[in-house]
Formats: C-alpha cells, structure tokens, sequence
C-alpha cells in the first residue's frame, strides 16, 4: 500500500516544480524529500522524476500518479473532516489590505463566536503574494482578486466568489475633476499622483488605466498604506485611484467612478485538500456571509 504522505510529496513536487520548495513546504531537508520520493519510486516500480540539469521534473508516469493521488488525497480529507467533531484548530487567512477591516476581522470575530476552538490568524498579503502563498502552504484562504495577472490557480485550488469592489478616483476636496459624475481619467494627466508599490495589483492597475487614457502618471509617492495615501490626497498633494473598500468614510476626499468604470473581482481561495476540515469551512462560510453586507454582488 502506497504511503499518503510520500503521494502528497509527489503532489507537491507537480504543484511547485522544485524538490526545494517541497522541502520546504512540508519541513524537511531537500535530500530527506529526495530519499522518500526514491522510496516512492521503489515502491511504484516506475521511475517517477528524471533530472535536468540542476532541477527535476515528473516523468508522464510521475504525472498520472501525482493526478490520481490528488483525488485520493481529496478524499482521505474529506472522509477525517466528516467524523463530525466540531471546528476547531488555527486558520492562516490572508486577506489584502482593505480587506483586512471590511471583511477578515469582522469574520474573524464572528467565526470566534460561533467556534470558540477555532482560532483565526489574520495576515496582510496584497493579491501578488497571498496566492503564492496558498499555493506554497504557507496560508490555509485567501482573499483575493481574479484580475490580477500572476495569480493563475494551480490544479488543487478551489475559489469561492464573494462579491465585486468598485475603483474610483480620490480627489482632494473642491478638485475640478470631481464636477464629473463619472470621471475620464485624461481629465488627470497632468495632477500628481500617489501610486502602491511597484508590482502590486493597484500600481499595476492605476498605470495601465493612465496609460490607456493617453498620459504617463507623474508618480511623487509610493505607499502601501492606503490611510497615508487618503491623507496625502486629503492634503492636496496627489491624486489617487483605490479601491472602494479602501476609502474610509471620515477622510476628507471626493470620490468618483471612473468612466468607463474599474470592477474587480473579490474571491476566497483554499487548496482543495483543506476546503473539507471543519474550521476552514467554517471560515469560509462566514467570509460569504461577511462580504453579502460589505461588497457588491452581480
């Protein structure tokens, strides 16, 4: 009988492409990875990894057999999360930052009442570093966006839809721009802008609507925060765009929608092997339930 742990090495190995990084994942050495994949082999009668170079690679056999352990994966989860105990246990959820308040701690809180054995860890990871993250095992769900390019799923990842969060322009107040119901951001090209850092989902997208509506921003401030940016907006000294759930109601700044408007996709991501225990459900419910009051649904 085959070892499910050795299968989930395998597994992993498809997923991540390096012996490193599944070492790394599951807490071992590299050459401890290496002997139990070699057992594996041994004990399949098929070689499962050639090498190429200074990496390795799955054989087709090694892809069938890290397909089919997949599924008997699944299923080894879901038959020990249906026992029917109750919640319990930590859950790593990563959220990005306005999210952090809208959406993870108020279901955090909420999850703790519910499930007092269940505690929730909440981390900051913008989009570019939670499914990664995920992916690795570093983080049990995520929340994050769809829009990005970089967060492709791997096979094992499920998603559960939670709403959509508007962009729109900050302005500071009694800026011209904001006479607009919606704004055309050309209307722009010539204000000072506050951007996210280089790489991110907002940096990457604020450039590219600029760009597409004719002009390079002119980009004095880079922040991560995104209250420093509402206050550096507030003072007069930068135009910015941010998400919806971003804009804290008591700042002083005008809001507008953009034309034509910016919509992005909010989601829960979980590797499917966890998506069966009972404190991520658990987390996952709440989350749904969290976002019907705080996001928009289409």
């Amino acid at each position: 009988m085959l070892n499910p742990w050795r299968l989930q090495l395998l597994v992993d190995l498809q997923e991540l492409g390096t012996v490193r990084a599944v070492a790394g994942r599951a807490h071992l050495s590299p050459s401890a990875v290496s002997q139990q994949l070699a057992v594996l082999e041994r004990e399949t009668g098929a070689a499962l990894v050639e090498r190429e170079g200074r990496r390795v690679r799955l054989t087709p056999a090694g892809q069938l057999l890290a397909d089919r352990s997949r599924d008997v994966l699944h299923r080894l989860e879901q038959l020990s999360a249906g026992t029917g105990d109750a919640p319990s246990g930590t859950v790593r959820l990563a959220v990005f930052q306005s999210a952090v308040h809208a959406l993870a701690v108020p279901a955090a809180e909420a999850v703790a009442a519910a499930h007092p054995a269940v505690e929730v860890v909440v981390l900051e990871l913008e989009p570019h570093e939670s499914m990664p993250a995920l992916r690795r095992g570093d983080v049990d769900v995520i929340v994050t966006t769809t829009d990005l390019a970089g967060t492709e799923l791997g096979p094992a990842v499920d998603l559960l839809p939670l709403g959509t969060d508007e962009v729109v322009a900050v302005l500071p107040p009694g800026h011209p721009a904001a006479a607009a119901e919606r704004l055309d951001l050309a209307a722009c090209a010539g204000e000072r802008w506050t951007l996210d850092v280089p790489g991110s989902y907002m940096s990457e997208l604020t450039t590219r609507r600029c760009r597409d509506a004719g002009f390079e921003p002119h980009v004095v401030c880079r922040l991560q925060n995104y209250l420093l940016a509402l206050q550096h907006v507030a003072a007069g000294r930068s135009v910015a765009l941010l998400p919806s759930l971003a804009v804290d109601a008591r700042s002083d700044v005008v809001t507008r929608p953009l034309d034509p408007p910016s919509v992005r996709r909010v989601v829960a991501a979980v590797r499917r092997p966890s998506a069966a225990q009972p404190a991520v459900r658990a987390v996952l419910d709440q989350l749904r339930t969290t976002a019907g009051v705080g996001l928009r649904h289409r």
